[in-house]
């Protein structure tokens, strides 16, 4: 299968995408666009975080990344043609954060012409298998290049897991004799300077608490100015209260606001979201950690002391507000070009 054939497919579905979101059906494709809206109520109801908005979104979000322009410049340093010979098959263990989180470590090991051995999570294994079957539909030659693992990993040539900085030492260690991406705990910030407006922390809302927060690219954590006042973005971020509603973040931001008054921690409070002073990156679900800078000095130190664990900075200067869980094709999760590392292979 040629590279124009590959990225042909993927277009397909992108498009794809655009009718669904759009109500603007294929005739011929009724039942996949009836299907898909059956699915996202099934992931639903396995995973309580995937509510369709939000599923919605990451769709929307994937189907941006498969025009075919921004598809074939990706794709300018990928051979046309891979040998059989050459073709490797390359594991990839999903995370279940967010709906369909994997879906571009798939994208680039198909693109780059290898085979592709997914494990998927528990946590989301509805809607990447609709996807993959979408591929298929369009381009029938990828069957051969797409497999579902079950059970224990095997006859792979290389991984690329996703997981916590625990697991991720069980991977490096399980995986070390292979070729592998390993990902760690990354979570993201967002640098205040006082002069934000309220258009500016409404964008700044979507990339706290879309997909609640669970995304690596979600901000749990914001540098402010001595003395700053949070009225203006409390007042901001209304039109995101509808969270508290879901059992879990309901549950979540519950206890932590328990052990807080228990333990007689100071907070900020709006009934859907506690902000509180903390050293700490990584803010629970329903708490959003800030600490305070009094130069342009101490953020860029701040920055560089924990780059290793920052994926976005959000700001004036940075990646603009609302921005944050807008990923174009070209970003790749924890800075490791994923397509180099698979054409090395």
């Amino acid at each position: 299968m040629i590279l124009k054939q590959r990225i042909s497919a993927f277009v397909q579905v992108g498009l794809f995408i655009s009718r669904h979101l759009e109500n603007n059906y294929n005739s011929t494709e009724t039942q996949l666009h009836q299907g898909l809206d059956k699915l996202i109520e099934t992931a639903n109801t396995y995973n309580n975080w995937f509510i369709p908005q939000f599923v919605n979104t990451a769709i929307a979000n994937i189907g941006k990344m498969l025009l075919e322009e921004q598809l074939t410049k990706f794709c300018l340093s990928i051979p046309n043609e891979i040998a059989q010979t050459d073709e490797k098959t390359v594991a990839i263990i999903c995370a279940g954060n967010i709906p369909m989180v994997a879906f571009h470590d798939i994208l680039c090991v198909l693109l780059s012409g290898h085979k592709v051995l997914i494990k998927l999570s528990s946590d989301d294994d509805v809607l990447l298998p609709f996807f993959l079957k979408l591929l298929i539909h369009y381009e029938p030659n990828f069957e051969r290049n797409i497999l579902i693992a079950h059970g224990k990993l095997a006859n792979f040539d290389a991984v690329i897991a996703t997981g916590s900085n625990n697991t991720s030492n069980y991977f490096n260690f399980y995986f070390s004799k292979y070729p592998h991406i390993i990902r760690k705990n990354r979570t993201s910030i967002a640098i205040l300077t006082g002069n934000e407006t309220n258009v500016d922390f409404k964008n700044l809302a979507n990339d706290i608490f879309l997909y609640f927060g669970l995304g690596c690219r979600n901000v749990s954590k914001l540098l402010v100015p001595k003395n700053y006042n949070f009225n203006l973005f409390f007042e901001s971020i209304v039109d995101f209260g509808f969270v508290i509603n879901n059992n879990k973040y309901g549950n979540n931001y519950d206890y932590h606001r328990a052990i807080y008054l228990l333990e007689q921690l100071p907070f900020l409070d709006n009934n859907f979201l506690m902000i509180k002073q903390n050293t700490d990156l990584h803010s629970p679900v329903g708490v959003l950690y800030y600490d305070f800078f009094e130069s342009q000095n101490e953020i860029i130190n701040y920055l560089t002391q924990n780059t290793e664990h920052i994926q976005c900075v959000i700001g004036k200067n940075y990646i603009p507000f609302g921005f944050a869980q807008q990923p174009v094709i070209t970003d790749f999760a924890d800075n490791v070009n994923t397509l180099k590392f698979l054409l090395n292979l």
